[in-house]
């Protein structure tokens, strides 16, 4: 499994890009979104990569970041119905966040409204996603619009960590601030969560 590639940047297009990797030359799709985060072509660059083997072609998907590939891999694999090209769509019309609130809120309109995406595929997208997203993607997209000071942001990083691993939206606010109040404002996300952790 080719998990990134880390090389030259030699061409890019908003859908593809060709990466020199010691002399090999490797044609990644990419989403927009990914577009916008790279370098200027004779750049060095880094994608993380997803490789699609199909009967008659091995494709090779790039990402910039974790979180793009993450939700690429979450469409593919978890919704009937969509492969690589409306994954890829997806990902190019809207943020993961945006996404990941839209299923949460199941904000079927949003979703219909991506190219490639029509609102039977909107539907099927909630239904089949919602629990895997749950209650953090809601959490995430209000973050996202309400642009967070540092530790606003430090508050909320602790508080999706504790709920990826199972606390209830309420639960998770309360240990955090508890553990703030406890450690002091320096504490680190990772000082929080384990603090929060001791205490249940």
């Amino acid at each position: 499994m080719i998990t990134f590639l880390q090389g030259k940047l030699v061409e890019a297009l908003p859908t593809q890009v060709v990466v020199d990797v010691n002399g090999i030359g490797y044609e990644v799709l990419i989403p927009l979104s990914s577009f916008d985060k790279i370098p200027a072509p004779g750049q060095p660059v880094k994608l993380l990569t997803q490789l699609v083997v199909r009967e008659d072609a091995h494709i090779l998907y790039g990402f910039a970041t974790a979180a793009e590939r993450d939700l690429f891999k979450l469409l593919v694999h978890s919704v009937s119905g969509i492969g690589p090209k409306t994954a890829l769509n997806i990902l190019s019309g809207i943020s993961v966040t945006a996404f990941r609130g839209a299923v949460a809120s199941s904000d079927v309109k949003s979703l219909s409204q991506i190219s490639g995406v029509g609102k039977k595929t909107a539907e099927r997208i909630v239904v089949e996603l919602r629990d895997k997203i749950g209650a953090t993607g809601v959490w995430e997209a209000a973050s996202a619009k309400n642009a967070l000071s540092a530790d606003d942001q430090k508050t909320n990083d602790a508080v999706l960590a504790l709920m990826a691993l199972g606390f209830k939206q309420i639960e998770a606010h309360d240990a955090v601030r508890a553990a703030q109040t406890m450690l002091g404002a320096t504490a680190s996300v990772e000082q929080l969560v384990r603090a929060c952790l001791k205490k249940n």
